[in-house]
C-alpha cells in the first residue's frame, strides 16, 4: 500500500469509526503498517480488496479499530506543562486536598500508552513536591486499551530515547541504569497502577484531584465523542480538580464546570462549588 493509498484509505475509514483523519494524519504509518499486516495474515494483496472485505465483513472493522491506538510517549512530554504543575497545579491541588482532610491526591493517566507520562508526575511528587506536603501520598492510575503497552508500563524500563528530555538530576535519581537501558526505581513506581480500559466505554472509579487527558480524546476522536468523553471527565473531577489536555488540544466548546485555568498550557480547573 503506497502512502497515497493510506491516506484514501484512512480518510474514508476513520469516520466510520468515529475518529478523525487529521488526528492521524502526521502519525497514519503506524495504523498504515498494522493495516498492511493484516492483509497479508487474510491474503490481500490491494488496499481496495481489504475495503470490500469491511463493507462485506462487519466484524472485520472491529479488526481494523484494534489497528488504531497511537502509542507514542516519552517522559516530560512537552516540559512545560509539567513545570507549571510542578511549580503550581499540584502544590494547589494539594493544599486543597489537606483541607478536605485527604491522606492522598488521585490522579489519572488517561491513555498513559507505556506509563512515562504517569512516571514522570510520580517523580516530580516525589522529588520535588512530597517534602512540602508530609504524610500526602500521590496515587495514580493509568489506563490504556492496549495490553502490550501496559505490560511494558508495569515492567518500568525504558530505551535511552524514551528519557532524554528528563532533566538530568531527575534522571540520575529516579533511575536505574540497567544494560543501557533505564528503570524507574521502586519508590517512584510505588502507588502507580495501570489498568486496561477503553475510554469510549468505561473510566476508573471515584474522583480524582487531577486527569491528564493528552494526546488521545481531543486528537484522535469525532467531534461527538470529544463532547461526550470529556463532559463524563469533567464529572470525574474534585471541585478544584484539574484537567490537562494535549498543549496543540482544544476543547470541543464549553464544558459545564470547567474553567481555563493556564490557557497556554490547556489546563482547566473545575469551579469550587459544585451547582
Amino acid at each position: 500500500m503506497t502512502d497515497p493509498e493510506c491516506i484514501h484509505f484512512l480518510q474514508w475509514a476513520l469516520p466510520r469509526l468515529n475518529l478523525r483523519w487529521h488526528g492521524f494524519r502526521k502519525v497514519r504509518n503506524q495504523v498504515c503498517r498494522r493495516v498492511n499486516r493484516r492483509m497479508r495474515e487474510l491474503g490481500l494483496s490491494r488496499i481496495s480488496d481489504y475495503r470490500t472485505r469491511l463493507e462485506r465483513e462487519a466484524v472485520e472493522w472491529s479488526a481494523l479499530e484494534a489497528m488504531c491506538p497511537i502509542t507514542i510517549s516519552r517522559f516530560y512530554r512537552d516540559r512545560r506543562v509539567f513545570e507549571v504543575l510542578a511549580g503550581e497545579v499540584l502544590p494547589e491541588l494539594a493544599t486543597l486536598a489537606i483541607v478536605r482532610g485527604e491522606s492522598a491526591l488521585r490522579a489519572w493517566s488517561a491513555g498513559c500508552a507505556s506509563g512515562e507520562e504517569a512516571y514522570t508526575l510520580k517523580i516530580l511528587w516525589d522529588m520535588r513536591i512530597k517534602p512540602q506536603f508530609r504524610g500526602l501520598d500521590l496515587r495514580i492510575i493509568g489506563t490504556d486499551v492496549e495490553p502490550a503497552v501496559l505490560e511494558r508500563a508495569r515492567a518500568g524500563l525504558y530505551r535511552a530515547g524514551s528519557v532524554k528530555e528528563l532533566p538530568s538530576e531527575l534522571l540520575q535519581g529516579a533511575f536505574a541504569p540497567m544494560g543501557g537501558a533505564y528503570r524507574v526505581r521502586d519508590e517512584h513506581r510505588a502507588n502507580v497502577a495501570y489498568e486496561r480500559q477503553d475510554i469510549r466505554i468505561a473510566m476508573p472509579g471515584g474522583r480524582f484531584d487531577l486527569i491528564l487527558c493528552r494526546n488521545l480524546v481531543l486528537t484522535y476522536f469525532a467531534r461527538s465523542l470529544q463532547e461526550e468523553i470529556v463532559e463524563r471527565i469533567a464529572g470525574k473531577l474534585h471541585p478544584g480538580g484539574a484537567l490537562v489536555a494535549g498543549i496543540r488540544e482544544a476543547l470541543p466548546g464549553p464544558v459545564a464546570g470547567l474553567q481555563a485555568w493556564h490557557v497556554r498550557f490547556r489546563i482547566y480547573r473545575k469551579e469550587r462549588v459544585e451547582r
